[in-house]
């Protein structure tokens, strides 16, 4: 193939290696951030095991993503770096919604007007 194509192609996987990578750090944020009671009250996998799965699919993000001096090209790929991509989805679609709804403080205000005056 020409530069002309490998080029851009090349920098679309380098920006999803980069989002993939945002994803995971952001889920592996708020699993550690949420109480252990709610991941109870949710009848969802312990605190330690969410926390454990997203910070191994942020180290797969971490081996994935074009980072200078960690990984020039990506030292995992392929179906690795997909399933730590899905992990982190997992937990931000489907986990912590339910945190959310059982207290837990997930990277969520408390509702309604939390000034007085409702601003």
């Amino acid at each position: 193939m020409s530069s002309l194509v490998v080029a851009p192609l090349l920098l679309l996987l380098g920006l999803i290696g980069w989002a993939a990578l945002i994803v995971e750090i952001v889920a592996f944020a708020i699993a550690a951030k949420a109480p252990a009671a709610a991941y109870v009250a949710a009848a969802k996998l312990s605190k330690g095991a969410w926390v454990a799965i997203t910070a191994v699919a942020m180290v797969i993000g971490l081996g994935s993503a074009p980072l200078p001096l960690i990984s020039a090209g990506g030292r995992f790929g392929g179906l690795l770096s997909i399933a730590g991509l899905v992990a982190a989805l997992v937990f931000l679609v489907d986990v912590r919604p339910a945190l959310k709804r059982h207290g837990g403080s997930a990277g969520n205000r408390p509702s309604g007007p939390s000034r007085p005056g409702g601003w």
